[in-house]
């Protein structure tokens, strides 16, 4: 019989792609009912406690040294905590998600300005340009909703949009340079319980702990927990041991283009045209990212 792995892996991006979007639908599930760095605490508490039982019974290996689980404690802190911290506070603070996507989404032409100092990769000029129209298609996705934000207030909002996107671009290339390969399991236990003890801290001197426990905030803490933090961390996680960063960072490009999607199907938010221009440049710009040979020669660290 042939192995139908390869295949089946060949669709991991895609699968990324579509969980990952759906985080800002969660947010908005969610927010009303608890203030934002309380919501993410319960939710990476929930996560320890799920991986942790899985750890127990299936027996997971935890790295070999304390050098190895810092590497990922760091990474994890970046990865989650602080691009999380960041998203759901822009979000909290009445920035749109489209707007918070658009700041993210420069991450992939970052990601490429670090990649050669940190990785040692080579981008291509291919690759730049792939990277340019995707962004390029964002921004067409997300121009009209800038017009709901007051202009004295933006700047202000932006901050932890801005903060977001340093800490997700730093997390990508120190995980990729210093820890690309353990356990998914035991790793996000390791992963996500600095992100609890800073994230944690944080809310209790900031905000009020009140958790409304309605069920549109169960259904959002839940599908948050099971479907953003377990399925689609864990395909990033593969995705970062498997690729390239600049390869993993152009996926996050297609984020603001499939949220919009999901959004019009259900909310019935209305795309227009350019919007629909800009959804099928960003995909062409991640094709040419991702499918263009890398430089002959080239080496990571």
């Amino acid at each position: 019989m042939r192995d139908s792995r390869p295949a089946v892996e060949a669709l991991y991006p895609l699968l990324f792609v579509v969980l990952w979007s759906t985080g800002f639908i969660g947010a908005k599930f969610g927010l009303p009912y608890a203030a934002p760095l309380t919501f993410l605490a319960w939710r990476y508490a929930a996560v320890i406690v799920l991986m942790g039982l899985i750890v127990a019974v299936t027996r997971a290996a935890w790295p070999p040294d304390w050098g190895a689980r810092g590497h990922i404690a760091v990474s994890g802190l970046l990865v989650h905590g602080v691009y999380l911290g960041g998203v759901f506070t822009a979000i909290s603070h009445g920035l749109p998600a489209g707007i918070t996507a658009l700041v993210v989404g420069l991450q992939p032409v970052v990601t490429a300005l670090g990649a050669r100092a940190v990785l040692g990769e080579q981008v291509r000029p291919a690759q730049w340009a792939g990277l340019a129209l995707g962004f390029l298609g964002v921004g067409l996705v997300v121009a009209a909703k800038t017009r709901s934000v007051p202009s004295d207030a933006l700047v202000t909002m932006l901050v932890p949009a801005v903060i977001a996107l340093l800490g997700i671009t730093a997390g990508t290339l120190y995980q990729k340079r210093y820890c690309p390969s353990f356990d998914l399991r035991t790793g996000a236990v390791i992963q996500f319980v600095p992100c609890l003890a800073v994230t944690a801290a944080l809310a209790l001197a900031t905000e009020d702990t009140t958790v409304h426990w309605t069920p549109s905030f169960q259904f959002a803490l839940g599908w948050l927990v099971l479907v953003l933090s377990i399925g689609a961390v864990s395909l990033l996680n593969v995705l970062i041991r498997r690729g390239s960063a600049v390869n993993v960072a152009s996926l996050f490009y297609l984020t603001p283009p499939t949220t919009a999607v999901i959004a019009w199907a259900l909310f019935g938010e209305t795309l227009a045209g350019l919007a629909i221009v800009g959804m099928g440049l960003s995909v062409f710009g991640v094709w040419l990212a991702r499918n263009t040979p890398p430089v002959r020669g080239s080496q990571q660290r």
